[in-house]
């Protein structure tokens, strides 16, 4: 059984800070982490990993130099191979974009690990876009089933179960396998790595492909969403709380308050 898990490196959205002049951020300046939903994939495919010996977990990322560190992380914890996608061409990437190189990525690290994945996870959305894009993109891309927000999965008999809540309760999700599943917030976090495991991961080989290892395809990569414009979204006013005696002076005071104002 073999698990790819795709990652992402974003900013700390805890030392996100904004110019409120520019509207922007510098998020070079701020330090990068693992994105949290990915994490929670990453643990997910890790814990079936515990108890299955044959599962096989590889971990892979498009990105810079830097998102090496949060493959480092994942080997740390126990993915037992990771893949980098680094190229000048795929900077800046959208969700589109994204979903379509790493399409091409998956088909390539099967070739490198000689076995197609059973099932790949991700995150089921970005801290820095919160789109939530990628993972039914990627699905319709490898032309495979997908589950979406699971918060527990299992495998058994060539199927993935996925569990995901609702307003109304639990949901249980079946598809065939091969199949792609995106994993919300679970009730556990990712491991912490030991020392010895950390040594260990600093020193793993990652292969790192670039646009030309990914084939002729991925010179069709484009860019569909132009960024036109950044801003702070203006604060507004507090409303007021009307709490007169009765509800019946409550709604006159609020139909009062709404004539003055000229809406009614």
């Amino acid at each position: 059984m073999n698990i790819l898990v795709c990652v992402k490196q974003v900013p700390n959205t805890e030392e996100l800070k904004v110019d409120a002049g520019a509207g922007t951020s510098n998020l070079d300046s701020i330090p990068k982490v693992l994105s949290t939903f990915d994490a929670c994939a990453m643990e997910t495919a890790i814990k079936l990993k515990d108890g299955d010996a044959s599962v096989r977990v590889v971990a892979a990322t498009v990105g810079g130099d830097k998102a090496k560190d949060i493959l480092k992380a994942c080997v740390a914890v126990g993915a037992d191979k990771a893949y980098h996608v680094n190229d000048a061409a795929f900077e800046q990437l959208d969700s589109l974009a994204t979903s379509y190189v790493l399409s091409l990525a998956v088909r390539k690290i099967e070739e490198a690990e000689a076995a197609p994945f059973d099932m790949v996870l991700l995150g089921r959305q970005a801290n820095d876009t919160d789109a939530g894009q990628v993972g039914p993109q990627l699905a319709e891309y490898l032309d495979c089933p997908m589950l979406a927000y699971a918060r527990e999965v299992s495998l058994a008999d060539g199927k993935v179960r996925a569990t995901r809540e609702t307003e109304d309760g639990f949901v249980v999700m079946e598809a065939v396998l091969p199949a792609v599943v995106t994993v919300t917030k679970t009730e556990y976090d990712l491991r912490f790595p030991s020392v010895k495991s950390k040594m260990a991961a600093n020193r793993a080989e990652i292969p790192v492909f670039a646009a030309a290892d990914l084939g002729d395809e991925a010179k069709a990569v484009w860019l569909p969403t132009n960024t036109v414009k950044t801003y702070i979204p203006e604060r507004k006013s507090g409303g007021i709380k009307i709490e007169e005696e009765t509800g019946e002076l409550s709604a006159e005071k609020l139909a009062a308050l709404l004539s003055d104002a000229g809406v009614i």
